[in-house]
């Protein structure tokens, strides 16, 4: 059997992406569990390529318009994006010639039924080659916005936001932790193993773990192909899942009673939260995990069986429709919502190119209209936790604001539950953000309200 083309296949997938407006490393991760016996080294080969031209977008753009007489944008989205991996490997792959590299994209034009313009890519990536060190990218002093843009890859319209919410130092960490590669962060499931216990079995497998930074059931591993693989993973021992998102749980006072505690999960899907909790709390909760298709809700079921939980109910329900069957029903209601998913560059790196400015305004919106269904499902003196994955205030500060000025709860005061080296991070006696690059885990936001 012949070897398949590795560069082709990169090719697709970015074409696929891009055509279809969907994020690359699902796109990825499909491609690759149908190819589970191909050769190590081919597989590293297409991920970087794949991940490093998604996540330098913004500035392989710009080196193509200052080589091209045809801007990137213009270009048929076959040639922009062989374009991109040829400058992705001219200037970030050491270990692939230039030569190889401009060839190698011809060849791709040619595969691609674009004989015609083989020798426009030829002619631009060359020149790439022959300027890397004389390109213009644009100064500091002459507008910070492109030349931020340019150096970190991120759309300019993000950063101008971005340094009016947290000024251009905290914005410059929130760029450079954008492109950091990230450690695979799972939570230990204390009903079936012990982390002490796994990381000796992790490390046998070749594989670096370290203690979380803030959560102790909390671990990140380094240097993982497939995660389903981990050990503890298919016994459902682990759950792959960040710290940011395990803090809610134990920023939460739970507070014992007779009777089960009621939580209901509005947007559960893949499960985290609401596995968390489950497991954490174990017969003391009786858990409803909604969200809004059978393909979210397949995710939760998956997870559900994988550790083996029966205390959650997974559900079908879109969480903008009210539910007047569950009004006063919920002890705590677990709100984390839709949102522009700025606190996550760096494991979905393709977020700033699929978000559109427009829709931090609908999302905020959005937000309030699920929390406005919440707050009607919350028993008094039940509790409200509101969480997004997001930096952008008016998904979260304000929309907390907002809450508690239009609905019948008091802040509930998590600071003395913060762990010490966050305490930083809190914003009021009920907030907290998280800002990437200032913290070792994702950005995140949580808000907890208790009602009267």
């Amino acid at each position: 059997m012949a070897k398949e083309n590795i560069r082709l296949l990169a090719l697709d997938i970015l074409l696929e992406a891009e055509k279809k407006n969907v994020f690359v490393k699902d796109v990825l991760n499909r491609t690759l569990s149908g190819r589970q016996f191909m050769d190590k080294q081919d597989r590293a080969f297409i991920t970087r390529i794949v991940e490093g031209v998604t996540e330098y977008q913004v500035r392989l753009d710009y080196v193509i318009d200052c080589f091209s007489s045809r801007k990137a944008a213009k270009c048929k989205p076959a040639i922009r994006c062989i374009l991109r991996m040829g400058v992705y490997q001219i200037l970030y792959m050491d270990s692939v010639p230039d030569e190889a590299a401009c060839n190698e994209c011809v060849k791709l034009a040619k595969q691609k039924a674009f004989q015609n313009l083989s020798g426009f890519v030829n002619g631009v990536l060359r020149s790439v080659a022959r300027n890397r060190e004389e390109i213009p990218y644009p100064k500091w002093e002459e507008d910070f916005v492109a030349c931020l843009s340019v150096t970190y890859s991120m759309p300019a319209w993000i950063i101008r936001h971005m340094a009016d919410w947290y000024g251009v130092e905290k914005t410059k960490k929130i760029l450079e932790a954008s492109l950091e590669t990230t450690d695979l962060t799972v939570r230990v499931n204390p009903k079936k193993a012990d982390g002490k216990d796994l990381m000796k079995r992790w490390q046998e497998k070749g594989i670096e773990a370290e203690a979380g930074s803030y959560v102790p059931e909390a671990f990140h591993l380094k240097n993982i192909n497939y995660p389903r693989r981990i050990p503890g993973f298919s016994e459902g021992e682990i759950f792959i899942q960040d710290e940011s998102s395990m803090l809610l749980y134990h920023l939460t006072d739970i507070r014992k009673k007779e009777q089960p505690l009621n939580i209901l999960d509005l947007c559960a899907a893949p499960g985290g939260k609401a596995t968390h909790f489950a497991q954490m709390l174990g017969e003391q909760a009786k858990i409803e995990a909604r969200d809004v298709s059978e393909q979210k809700l397949e995710l939760i079921h998956e997870n559900i069986e994988r550790l083996g939980l029966t205390n959650i109910r997974p559900v079908k329900w879109d969480a903008l429709v009210p539910d007047a069957d569950k009004r006063e029903w919920a002890d705590i209601v677990i709100a984390d919502l839709p949102c522009s998913g700025f606190g996550i560059f760096s494991k979905k790196n393709d977020i700033k190119y699929h978000m559109k400015e427009q829709q931090l305004v609908e999302l905020a919106n959005l937000q309030r209209t699920i929390l406005t269904n919440a707050a009607d499902y919350v028993k008094p003196g039940g509790l409200l936790l509101y969480s997004t994955c997001t930096i952008n205030p008016a998904e979260n500060k304000e929309n907390a604001e907002w809450f508690l000025q239009h609905f019948p709860f008091e802040p509930e005061d998590i600071r003395s539950r913060v762990p010490e080296e966050l305490k930083h991070f809190v914003i009021r006696d009920n907030m907290i953000q998280l800002i990437p690059g200032l913290v070792k885990c994702d950005g995140f936001f949580i808000a907890e309200f208790r009602k009267k």
